[in-house]
């Protein structure tokens, strides 16, 4: 589903750029948790943002605002989306790599030379560690949304006939209202004035692709494919969830260089 990080990149990017108020990321994390709090990874990083670190008592999302506008007063954040396989976007080895890899998510800020991981702690409580990123590496390449639109589309089309042998809806008649049962039960994204209506609808047809996904990658209750099938499935889905990534670091790289870019008064 678009994500807590996608969230706090284009929010972030926005208060960064003084087109919102603190408070408005600080509400525009609510859907995805009842509380987050921060932590930095380590005692070097800790003591460079003035975050506690580990075994110190978590901080507000707040005061990490006001660590990355120290270490980059008019900074921009990046989405990380990485898998296992798809390493776009990510800084390079390390810890941050290692963790965003695991969460499958995470944002970077070049300018500030830190990357943010979240994680689930407990029930309601969301905790994004800090990393020290030094080297941010390369720009992503850019995609426009138009082609990631259509990459998203192209791939849909391309493994729904492999989807279809795999008899996902036969199995499962009632695959549909799952579907659409998921979509409702997801957290509902809120973003800034400004948003880019094409970025938008973007990121609804990701989510929309994505509960597919899910729903596709299930097995029917009751049973298993054979690992012959398993594969197939694995195959077809794959370069779907990779056009679902694509398709949202596109929008939300997008949001953010128009947000940052409208002239304030």
């Amino acid at each position: 589903m678009t994500c807590a990080s996608a969230t706090l990149a284009v929010w972030a990017s926005a208060w960064l750029a003084g087109a919102t108020a603190s408070d408005d990321v600080l509400d525009a994390l609510a859907p995805w948790s009842e509380a987050h709090d921060v932590l930095a990874a380590d005692d070097g990083i800790a003591s460079a943002t003035d975050l506690p670190g580990p075994g110190g008592r978590p901080t507000s999302v707040a005061l990490l605002l006001a660590a990355v506008r120290r270490a980059a007063p008019r900074g921009q954040a990046r989405l990380v989306l990485a898998a296992p396989g798809d390493v776009r976007g990510l800084p390079g080895p390390g810890r941050f790599s290692r963790e965003a890899t695991a969460a499958g998510e995470g944002v970077l800020f070049p300018d500030a030379a830190l990357g943010l991981v979240p994680s689930p702690i407990a029930d309601g409580v969301v905790r994004w560690t800090v990393y020290a990123v030094p080297d941010s590496g390369p720009v992503p390449e850019y995609v426009p949304l138009n082609d990631a639109e259509r990459g998203l589309r192209g791939q849909v089309r391309e493994a729904a006939s492999v989807i279809a042998d795999l008899g996902v809806a036969r199995h499962r008649p009632g695959v549909r209202e799952e579907i659409a049962a998921s979509l409702r039960r997801r957290p509902r994204a809120l973003w800034p004035d400004g948003m880019p209506p094409q970025a938008l609808r973007v990121l609804q047809q990701a989510d929309e692709v994505d509960a597919i996904l899910s729903a596709a990658a299930g097995d029917a209750p009751g049973g298993a494919l054979s690992s012959s099938a398993a594969v197939a499935r694995s195959d077809a889905l794959r370069p779907i969830a990779s056009a679902v990534r694509v398709a949202r670091r596109a929008a939300v790289a997008e949001a953010v260089r128009v947000l940052v870019s409208v002239p304030r008064t």
